[in-house]
């Protein structure tokens, strides 16, 4: 039973980290993208 509980919140805590960490690599990525282009700009 235990095993069972803590497969289920192993697999929704990867769930959960991939839905979150997705943002973050997105806003990472732009943010560079602008940086690198206002460095370009400067």
């Amino acid at each position: 039973m235990l095993k069972a509980v803590a497969d289920v919140l192993r697999s929704i805590g990867g769930a959960v980290a991939t839905v979150v960490t997705l943002p973050f690599r997105a806003v990472a990525r732009l943010f560079s993208g602008a940086s690198s282009t206002a460095r370009g700009h400067h």
